[in-house]
């Protein structure tokens, strides 16, 4: 089976459309590099989005690898400026009650899920470790629905996940959930 290594990514800069990375966002996907190249990683596969490319590309710069993109790791919703954030942020809260809610500015929960879920199964049969850079809106949902919503965390179903948290599968079972210990 595959382990792969599910990287939120990094802290981004609070603004509209496709954000890069903060100065405290690039230390922590120093660090999180650091980690990953201990770890033996054999590929790395990253969101379209900018902040997770940035990410992604200091894990590349540490391990050596080539990042390669896959659109089925971009965020469930991702604010563009165009719609007012309070409208935003209430179909953001409505899909996290309602899986099947879809918003104005993406997928569902259950679909954005399913899509990661999909790219993880065509991965299933590479040689791994394989890091896959993406975001905690889509993470939170594919957790949801391998291991059901009263098994994921009630501080993710909140909050989110941490900054460059790793949360760790072997093909579909999760091992752990939103790990920031090679943070500390």
């Amino acid at each position: 089976m595959t382990v792969f290594y599910l990287v939120q990514h990094a802290e981004k800069e609070r603004l509209p459309g496709d954000p890069g990375l903060t100065k405290l966002g690039r230390q922590q996907a120093a660090m999180t590099a650091n980690w990953l190249q201990r770890a033996g990683v054999h590929a790395i596969v990253s969101s379209p989005l900018r902040r997770a490319r940035e990410t992604a590309s200091f894990i590349a710069s540490s391990t050596g690898l080539r990042v390669q993109e896959d659109a089925r790791l971009r965020e469930r919703m991702s604010w563009d400026g165009t719609q007012p954030l309070d409208s935003f942020l209430a179909d953001w809260a409505t899909s996290v009650k309602d899986r099947n809610f879809m918003p104005v500015s993406g997928d569902s929960s259950y679909a954005a899920a399913e899509r990661m879920r999909a790219c993880l199964v065509n991965l299933a049969g590479e040689p791994g470790p394989i890091v896959i850079v993406t975001h905690g809106g889509v993470t939170v949902d594919l957790l949801r629905t391998l291991i059901g919503d009263l098994a994921v965390p009630a501080e993710l179903m909140q909050n989110g996940v941490p900054s460059c948290a790793i949360t760790t599968l072997d093909h579909l079972s999760v091992v752990s959930i939103a790990s920031v210990a090679h943070l500390e």
